[in-house]
């Protein structure tokens, strides 16, 4: 079985940072007993994770509102004065 099959493939690069967080970074990884790089990936992928679904519908909003598919902001106020209102009954 070749183990390299499954492994994703990876790239160098660099990123400029203040000492303040290389030194904590440094500090986090002893005290985990794991490397700095596994950290930055782990960091890179929880922040791809959180930040992917907002910017895919900001992006999908841009593309609705190029085809003319606006909602008027009156109407919009509307819906959510109900909205709201709802919910606090519910909670009533």
């Amino acid at each position: 079985m070749n183990r390299t099959s499954n492994m994703a493939t990876t790239e160098t690069f660099t990123v400029r940072t203040e000492s303040d967080v290389i030194h904590n970074l440094d500090q986090m990884a002893g005290s985990l007993d794991r490397s700095r790089n596994y950290l930055v990936n782990q960091a890179l992928k929880e922040y791809q994770q959180h930040h992917a679904w907002p910017i895919e519908k900001v992006t999908q909003g841009i593309v609705a509102a190029d085809r003319g598919e606006l909602v008027d902001h009156d109407d919009m106020m509307r819906e959510l004065e109900e909205l709201i209102d709802e919910k606090a009954k519910s909670q009533a």
